[in-house]
This record gives structure tokens, C-alpha cells and sequence, in this order.
């Protein structure tokens, strides 16, 4: 199926109140663990690569791999660049046929977030590429698993700002600061729902959480329920493949690398399959 965009797979998302997973991927493997279960489901899904794991990954050939695998499923599915923090990043990003992009300008001043994304925004819908941007900041780093994260109350998106904030960029989706992080969790989280619904009444693009990995499933129900409609994923997957194949191994039966890499595969598809099904995701 060909390559779709954000606002392909997230439009019908918004009155149908239902989310869409966006989940990290960093090989081959995660590839075909996410691939599986939306394949299995019949679901839209969206196959991202945070620039901050490019450290993982040779893009010159995962990419071509990666497009003409999506090319090869029978769902819809986007290529989404995540957290990217600098234009070069995006031009690259959009240079190698990513259908869609994140700009993360959510640690730079009101004025410079907008300009920045605004020329980012039209760079993208020039090449036919949805955009996100994120207001606020979701607190954490992707790939930080040592001693957790906590949130930043101070910093959590202003419903009053995020309507202006979408009408100045133009952008297609975002991401709010709602009592997320990236990565593991320092305590229980606690979502600041009554913020989330007012800026889901301010503003009519698609809602996006980052920070997914962690959260209950009524968590998630009741975000979905005011207004996100994508859902960024990974740390729980990664962990989850780390254990199955400690698991695999403490069994004490024989097994090879290919072996090994097949049970992680395996256990980033079913815990997928879980999340889509807490989504509420709808085929297309």
C-alpha cells in the first residue's frame, strides 16, 4: 500500500475518538514485531524514527528497506520522523521519503517555536509531507532508562496558546504537555485530563501523547476520550523484548541469535497487538 500521512490516518481519528499508535522502531526486527500486529489487526499505524536514535540505525539503507516494506503491507501505514530538533534533520528526513515529520522546537521561546515550525510546516506541505510540532514540553529523554524522568508541571501546554499556536504554523498534529514523560517513569503518572479537554475544545487537529509507555489502560481510554488521537510508543516495547529473551535464555534450552532475535520479535508484536487493541484503532 502506498506510503500515507499523518493526516490520512489521523483525520477520521478526531470525530471518531480513537488514537493511532506511532511506535518506534530502531531495526529490522521492531520493523517486522510493529508491522505484524497491525497487519494481524488490519490497522493503521505509523512506523516512527526518532532522530535521536539515528545513532542506532545506517539510514541510507534502513530507509529504502523501510519504504519498501510499507509498499509490500496491506495497511495503512506513515513514515513518521519523530522529535526532529533541527531543519537539516527534516530536509534529510523529507529528502529520503519519510511521509511525515515532527519538529520539536517545545524547549525554544514562544516567537522562535513558531517561526521555526511555520517555515518547517511549509517546507513539508510543499513536498506533500504532514507535519507535527510540540507546545509545551513533554519532559524525559527517548532511550534514557537510567533513574526514570518526571514531569514538568511548569511546562505543560496552555490550552489558550495552543489554538494560536496551530493557526500561526499550520501544523497537521500536536503534541501536548499533559503529565507525560519519555522513558521510564520516576513516579506514578497523573494526567492533567480537565487541561487536556480544553485543548481539545480550542483546537480541532489531532492531539498527540508522547510519553505512552508507562500509562494504564484507563489512562490511555481517558486521554483518548478528550481528544488524543496519536499515541507515541517504545520504551515498554523495548524493555518487554529484553525480558522475553532473558526468559528464552534462563529456560536453558539451546538457542541461536536468529532464535533469540525471533522472541524479541515475538513479544514487541503481542505487546503491540495489545496497545492497538487499548487504542481503540479502526481499519481504513
Amino acid at each position: 500500500m502506498p506510503l500515507m500521512t499523518l493526516r490520512d490516518v489521523l483525520e477520521p481519528a478526531v470525530p471518531q475518538r480513537y488514537a493511532v499508535g506511532s511506535f518506534n522502531v530502531t531495526n529490522h526486527d521492531f520493523v517486522e514485531g510493529v508491522l505484524a500486529a497491525a497487519e494481524e489487526t488490519g490497522t493503521p499505524v505509523i512506523l516512527s524514527v526518532a532522530e535521536v536514535h539515528f545513532r542506532y540505525l545506517d539510514l541510507g539503507r534502513f530507509v529504502p528497506y523501510l519504504k519498501q516494506r510499507i509498499a509490500q503491507s496491506p495497511v495503512p501505514v506513515v513514515l513518521h520522523l519523530d522529535h526532529g530538533t533541527k531543519k537539516e534533520t527534516l530536509v534529510k528526513a523529507i529528502h529520503w521519503g519519510f511521509s511525515s515529520v515532527m519538529f520539536d522546537g517545545s524547549t525554544l521561546e514562544w516567537d522562535d517555536n513558531i517561526a521555526q515550525t511555520r517555515e518547517l510546516a511549509d517546507l513539508a506541505h510543499m513536498a506533500g509531507v504532514s507535519i507535527e510540532a510540540e507546545l509545551g514540553h513533554v519532559a524525559g529523554g527517548e532511550g534514557d532508562f537510567e533513574g526514570g524522568s518526571e514531569v514538568d508541571t511548569g511546562r505543560y501546554t496552555d490550552p489558550e496558546q495552543a489554538a494560536e499556536f496551530v493557526h500561526l504554523t499550520g501544523v497537521d498534529a500536536l503534541a501536548v504537555a499533559v503529565g507525560t514523560v519519555h522513558g521510564p517513569y520516576r513516579q506514578t503518572p497523573e494526567l492533567d485530563l480537565p487541561r487536556l479537554a480544553a485543548i481539545r475544545q480550542n483546537t480541532t487537529v489531532p492531539l498527540v501523547l508522547h510519553g505512552g509507555s508507562g500509562l494504564t489502560e484507563a489512562d490511555f481510554q481517558a486521554a483518548i476520550a478528550r481528544g488524543i488521537n496519536k499515541v507515541n510508543f517504545y520504551t515498554e516495547n523495548a524493555l518487554l523484548a529484553v525480558e522475553a529473551v532473558k526468559e528464552a535464555l534462563a529456560a536453558g534450552r539451546p538457542m541461536t541469535y536468529p532464535d533469540l532475535t525471533a522472541v524479541g520479535r515475538g513479544a514487541i508484536t503481542a505487546n503491540t497487538k495489545r496497545q492497538i487493541a487499548v487504542f481503540g484503532t479502526q481499519p481504513m
